[in-house]
């Protein structure tokens, strides 16, 4: 988070409120400046040591304290948490994947772990981009990489989101129609993010969370599937599966530890662990290889075998597209309205949105995407305000979204907008289908989760929220 001190006020300022802290970067303790009549205000110098002065026009400097921030005090960047979030934090990284996959080394068939990786289609168009491979070939060669250390099976989390899709547009849907009677019915915001959660949960509380989704985001949605689904068919207990997730953000690790998400009866987690993109590459140079020089393996897949020769996603841009679903379902199901193509409009900046369906003049849905802390912050002044008008808005707290999360690689200077191009242009050219089409997911619904309607199907597929209290939270900056 970018912090300045203004000229006019003499008080130092954040001025970037889009940037999110990087882990183990430290953030100053905004602090009053005092400014002498006729005197220029102080100036703040940064030392190589990571240390921040105040220095006055005389040339005294004064070290300058910093602060200890947590996800209670900042806009919940990937790189502050909780003191109780941190235990957490120490079973999700790549060196626990590796005692893992090491201790099935050591021990005997009846003692080893299933070990399941899922990895998310964000991860593989950054990794894509930074090896100079088609998106295809990165999954092959991912799955090759990950079996050659031990892993017995590499799934694509494009699969679990289908399911997020699906039940976030019914979900929509039974909103709508009880708007007249239940005034936070609308809208409904986005759920699959989980640092827009944590900063809803943490800082706004009872008043945004009944208009928060509690559709799972594909993350646990697979938590669920491979822990749940997957373990009856491999005839193994959830306890005898690690499920590893590959993401492009470090709020997933804390996604993946909420108690929700936790199995009492067999005591473990739907995700064991979650590794970030850059993660994936510690693990590379661990092993002393380079991806494209990793031998390819046939692709798996939860249900039934992939094709070989195409990887499958979703329309409507590298976030999941939440709102191009739920719009073109919404259309169909409370208007009777076929939306083949979404027009977007583009209001403050790319990162704010609007889509609106309109008939005789008159608008029927009004949806929007908010992307980055500067524009989520606008949207919850407007809820404050009662002045929102959106039914529905795709929440994502990293600008640009899930594609520039903040785990995924990254490239130093101008050359990061290039980079950024490069991994949307790879993730778009996966086939897109709707997920209403795929007969694995219409299985699954009848197989395993007692038909899209059930009960059964309502407690496997979504979650709930509920406010943080600020008393009591102890704050530690922790380095990842």
């Amino acid at each position: 988070m970018a912090a300045a001190v203004s000229p006019f006020s003499g008080v130092l300022q954040l001025t970037d409120l889009d940037d999110y802290i990087g882990p183990s970067q430290d953030c100053i303790k905004p602090i009053k400046v005092e400014k002498k009549p006729g005197k220029a205000a102080p100036k703040i110098r940064l030392e190589d040591d990571g240390s921040y002065f105040q220095v006055n026009e005389d040339g005294e400097s004064q070290k300058l304290e910093k602060a200890k921030i947590t996800l209670n005090d900042c806009l919940a960047c990937s790189g502050c948490i909780t003191s109780a979030e941190s235990v957490l934090i120490t079973q999700q990284s790549h060196e626990e994947l590796n005692k893992v996959l090491n201790a099935n080394k050591s021990s005997s068939s009846a003692g080893q772990k299933l070990v399941v990786v899922s990895v998310s289609p964000q991860s593989r168009a950054s990794l894509a981009a930074r090896y100079k491979l088609s998106p295809l070939d990165t999954a092959k060669k991912l799955t090759g990489f990950f079996k050659r250390l031990g892993v017995h099976f590499v799934f694509d989390t494009t699969f679990s989101r289908n399911f997020s899709l699906l039940e976030s547009q019914r979900e929509f849907v039974r909103r709508f129609r009880r708007r007249a009677e239940d005034d936070r019915a609308l809208p409904m915001l986005a759920a699959a993010c989980p640092g827009w959660i944590c900063y809803a949960e943490k800082t706004h509380g009872s008043f945004i969370i009944p208009s928060i989704s509690t559709a799972r985001s594909p993350q646990q949605v697979m938590g669920y599937l491979v822990k749940g689904c997957f373990a009856q068919r491999q005839d193994v207990r959830p306890d005898e599966i690690y499920h590893v997730a590959v993401m492009p953000c470090y709020d997933k690790k804390l996604e993946a530890s909420r108690p929700d998400f936790f199995i009492q009866e067999h005591q473990t987690r739907e995700v064991d662990c979650v590794i970030t993109t850059g993660e994936v590459v510690k693990l590379l140079d661990q092993e002393g290889v380079s991806l494209p020089d990793v031998e390819a393996a046939p692709l798996d897949g939860i249900f039934s075998h992939p094709s070989e020769e195409r990887l499958l996603s979703h329309a409507g841009g590298g976030s999941g597209g939440y709102l191009e679903h739920i719009f073109k379902h919404a259309a169909m199901e409370l208007f009777g309205i076929q939306v083949d193509h979404v027009e977007y409009k583009p209001l403050r900046n790319k990162d704010f949105q609007e889509v609106t369906l309109e008939k005789d003049g008159e608008i029927l849905l009004r949806f929007a995407l908010a992307y980055g802390f500067r524009n989520i912050q606008n949207l919850v002044q407007k809820l404050k305000r009662r002045k929102c008008p959106y039914h529905y808005v795709e929440v994502m707290a990293c600008p640009s979204g899930c594609l520039n999360g903040g785990g995924q690689l990254r490239a130093d200077g101008e050359g990061s907008k290039d980079l950024l191009l490069e991994v949307e242009r790879l993730y778009d050219l996966a086939e897109a289908e709707k997920p209403e089409t795929n007969k694995d997911v219409n299985r699954a619904y009848e197989e395993w989760l007692g038909g899209p309607e059930s009960e059964q199907a309502r407690r496997a597929l979504h979650t709930q929220y509920r406010p943080v209290e600020k008393a009591g939270v102890a704050m530690l900056n922790i380095k990842w």
